[in-house]
């Protein structure tokens, strides 16, 4: 064993070592590997896999029972212990690591396998390790987006990598515990031109992220394999969906986490095993891995943001209610629902429209005869303080007579649209019929999109845009003329892909595109829109962006927000939409929601009720559904529903100005908005599998009902007090899962101790629900200390924070003595007035309570509340009120 210094970085060199310190002494080549280290060989579908086939590849095959292996996924066929992988040669000190060249020992079972490949281990931060494996001599495709660029070595990681030299393996430890949460030794390398694989232990089952699917939070291991490559479909368990993040992160067996990032596009799966254990296979680009050490799960989510990016503000208004559906045929028939909204005051800051408003399905056109009035009604929706989004799809109409839609003929003339192999531009089919697809890797399709939303923005003043289809969607397999033949369509490994093919449902791989080819490009796709979109938003409207993308991949949150798709009117969408919203959240898209009382299939008044309680704390909230199905706005609920709608959205519209600072903390440095409770709680390993229940911030839990005909709901509290949102009431909690009455018009939230949250008057949109006062809300710890915080600018112009355009408040209970203190002020905050000050767990009557030394009239309630109202207080001068 060799060690070996770099400036203060000890990186051992491991010769002849083979299993990790986790894997039981020197096994026997085959029958004694254990079931659950059996890293699968022949993980191709649709080949029965024999004895011949299996051990051609140079592996161990096991005849078990079929049907019972089968069913579990064990693999039959699996690698020896000595399977050839890559050598280790020497290695060579650089700037910010090391590298060094990996020899293959011997010609791999999949073509075009590289002989050479290069190791660069870069320890960029204290808690981030910045591992990559490439070609040796030629280059490859790597992602285009950008991460950061860093020229100082970390001086005192947390981490230790060691390096196994025959054959090639990767371990790394943290430091403090010695818990291994890399080791790459278990199973070979592979890197051939379109199949790469590796494979490494974890130190706990506990594993989260790798998305998008749908599943629990807490992934299922039990020789289960995640598919990656951006699909349209409607989420599926088991399916590859819309989205591509191949980010995951793991809780320790000490409470403490990491995460692990692959920046690649190329269609990938990650196979998990009990062991535990997991194995990348991607076909295409190079392996370019970062590990994010934490070590508490928001550093960990910080620590990736700091890689992809942080998260853009969002305007205040798209935190309000939105409203949509397809099947609005007219735009008279979209403004009676405003109207009635209206007439019953519920609250509603945006109304959408889908594919409707389209003259026949084409972008940038509107039905001149149905929708007519849909100036005036965008007219009237900003003369109310209200917003105005539509959809766009990217496909544009291909069938037009000459000269009759510009954004095809421009198009055209421009050579903005994806290519076939022959240089024409791809022809598939979307919802206008025949279309093309514009090519978002050039810049000069940017320009001409801009274009096309500035012509269309000068008819109908949209505030927002719904980006969707980008998968892109593609109603036929490939394209008009189908794929060639070739291995960038038909590849020699296709991973688990839902319709078996690249190109199932979207076009084909091998098209032509400016910076790559598709094969490369395609779960960019949606991203790039994105990009191309909020850039024009800000060119043409000089405020912040509004956009929601239907596929995303990773720096997706600096361009829009994400809603989960076509989900359905059942129970059991309406849960899976609660692990869809913390997936999101690992993966730095806060602006995240599920279709409010579900997409396809008609809600029942129940369903709605309890899903519309459930999206008032959805990051983005909207109501959406298809056409041919019953109406599921509010208004067309009995009297005693549409009510329970109304509190529910009146409970978000009062607390937004505390959402809206969790979104300026995302913003500012990455933390979650909705959270899961392990995330506050990461030594309570009751926490690890609860995905009914989130949290927004450290302080606010969201505990819905999602079975039919409840009463009432069972929620896990943490160890602590927490206290009931509403009324101060106090549940003192040893860590247990307690059951609370949930009658049809009530949604369970609580306060965490030491909790201060702004909340505001509601009002029927934020326009005038952001100028109303405040009500502070202390919740007290069990030594009396609470703290909160406020964020506060005008709501919508483009950098506020950067350039000091804002007031930022920090408010303190200590010593029975509320403190606000004024960090930064603008004269936007001399607006709002703080009204009154709430204070739950007062446990002394008290005797005389002061505002600025001067004493003031207050209440207390039996349940240990104190109140003091009209203060009158501005947010631009710190203020004290004490209680004695």
């Amino acid at each position: 064993m060799v060690a070996v210094l770099l400036s203060g970085v000890t990186v051992w060199v491991l010769g002849q070592i083979w299993w990790s310190q986790h894997v039981i002494a020197p096994l026997t080549k085959c029958a004694s590997v254990p079931e659950n280290l059996r890293f699968d060989c022949y993980p191709e579908r649709g080949t029965v896999v024999t004895k011949e086939l299996c051990e051609k590849r140079g592996c161990c095959f096991v005849e078990t029972d079929r049907a019972s292996g089968n069913a579990r996924g064990v693999p039959w066929c699996f690698y020896p212990q000595d399977f050839p992988s890559y050598t280790l040669g020497s290695l060579n000190e650089t700037q910010l690591g090391t590298v060094g060249f990996l020899t293959r020992q011997t010609k791999t079972y999949y073509p075009r396998d590289i002989e050479t490949l290069q190791l660069s281990v870069e320890f960029e931060t204290d808690t981030r390790l910045h591992v990559k494996i490439t070609d040796a001599t030629s280059p490859r495709y790597e992602v285009p987006i950008e991460v950061p660029q860093v020229t100082k070595r970390a001086q005192n990681p947390v981490y230790t990598v060691e390096l196994s030299k025959d054959p090639f393996g990767l371990i790394v430890k943290r430091r403090t515990s010695g818990a291994v949460l890399i080791n790459t030794t278990v199973a070979p390398l592979f890197f051939a031109d379109q199949f790469l694989q590796i494979s490494t232990l974890l130190p706990s089952k506990f594993l989260y992220g790798l998305g998008e699917h749908q599943s629990n939070f807490l992934l299922d291991l039990d020789w289960n394999t995640l598919t990656f490559w951006a699909r349209d479909i409607p989420p599926t368990e088991s399916c590859n969906l819309y989205g591509v993040h191949p980010f995951y992160l793991v809780m320790e067996a000490d409470g403490s986490s990491h995460g692990v990032f692959l920046l690649n596009s190329n269609a990938m799966e990650v196979a998990l095993q009990p062991t535990p254990a997991l194995t990348w296979r991607t076909i295409g680009g190079v392996l370019d891995f970062y590990i994010f050490l934490g070590p508490d799960p928001n550093l960990v989510v910080q620590q990736y943001q700091q890689v992809i990016g942080f998260p853009a503000m969002p305007p205040f208004w798209a935190l309000g209610f939105h409203l949509c559906r397809w099947g609005y045929k007219t735009s008279n028939e979209t403004w009676e629902i405003v109207k009635a909204m209206r007439n019953y005051q519920i609250p509603h800051d945006v109304q959408w429209n889908d594919i409707d408003y389209m003259d026949s399905y084409r972008d940038f056109t509107t039905d001149a005869k149905n929708f007519d009035t849909l100036p005036h009604l965008v007219e009237d929706l900003h003369k109310h303080g209200q917003r105005y989004v539509m959809i766009l799809d990217p496909g544009i109409s291909s069938t037009n007579p000459p000269g009759s839609y510009w954004p095809y003929d421009e198009g055209v003339k421009r050579g903005i649209f994806i290519n076939t192999t022959q240089g024409k531009p791809l022809i598939g089919k979307v919802w206008p019929g025949l279309t093309a697809f514009p090519d978002f890797s050039s810049p000069n399709a940017h320009q001409w999109w801009l274009e096309n939303l500035n012509r269309f923005h000068a008819l109908v003043p949209f505030d927002g845009v719904w980006i969707d289809m980008n998968e892109p969607s593609d109603f036929m397999d490939g394209s008009q003329e189908g794929c060639p033949q070739g291995e960038l369509d038909r590849p020699p490994y296709t991973p688990a892909v839902a319709g078996g093919s690249l190109s199932a449902k979207t076009i084909c791989a091998s098209a032509r595109q400016s910076t790559s080819i598709h094969y490369n490009l395609h779960s960019l796709y949606g991203l790039m829109e994105a990009k191309a979109t909020a850039s024009a938003l800000i060119k043409i409207r000089g405020k912040r962006p509004f956009v929601i993308s239907r596929s995303t991949f990773p720096s997706q949150g600096r361009y829009s927000g994400h809603w989960l798709g076509d989900n359905r009117s059942t129970w059991k969408d309406m849960f899976w939409s609660i692990p869809g919203l913390l997936s999101f959240s690992l993966f730095g898209v806060p602006l995240i929601g599920a279709d409010i009382c579900g997409f396809s299939g008609s809600t029942s008044e129940e369903l709605c009720v309890r899903w519309t309680q459930l999206g008032a704390f959805y990051p983005f909230a909207r109501n959406h559904n298809t056409m041919n199905e019953k109406a599921q706005d509010p208004t067309a609920f009995s009297p005693a529903a549409r009510t329970a709608m109304k509190e529910a959205l009146e409970t978000r519209y009062a607390l937004l100005p505390f959402l809206y600072t969790l979104f300026h903390r995302a913003h500012l440095q990455g933390d979650t908005v909705a959270r899961p409770l392990f995330f506050e709680f990461p030594k309570d390993g009751s926490t690890y599998s609860i995905d009914k229940q989130f949290l927004w911030g450290r302080g606010l839990l969201v505990t819905p009902v999602l079975d039919p005909g409840a009463d009432a709901v069972v929620g896990y509290f943490p160890r602590g007090t927490w206290y009931d949102y509403y009324t101060g009431s106090l549940v003192n909690s040893s860590g247990e899962n307690l059951k609370m009455a949930a009658p049809l018009d009530h949604v369970n939230i609580h306060l965490r101790e030491g909790t201060i949250l702004p909340t505001q008057k509601p009002a029927d949109c934020t326009s005038v629900s952001r100028n109303n006062p405040l009500r502070l809300i202390a919740a007290l710890s069990q030594n009396s200390n609470a703290w909160g915080d406020l964020y506060w600018d005008d709501g919508e112009s483009l950098d506020t924070f950067e350039k000091g355009d804002y007031s930022y408040l920090v408010f303190n209970v200590t010593q029975n003595t509320f403190i606000s203190t004024v960090l930064h002020s603008n004269m936007e905050a001399t607006l709002i007035t703080v009204e009154e000050l709430t204070v739950y767990g007062v446990q002394d009557e008290p005797k005389a309570v002061t505002i600025n030394g001067k004493e003031a009239p207050f209440s207390y309630s039996a349940n240990q509340v104190l109140s003091v109202a009209n203060l009158q207080l501005s947010l631009s001068h710190g203020f004290s009120i004490r209680w004695i």
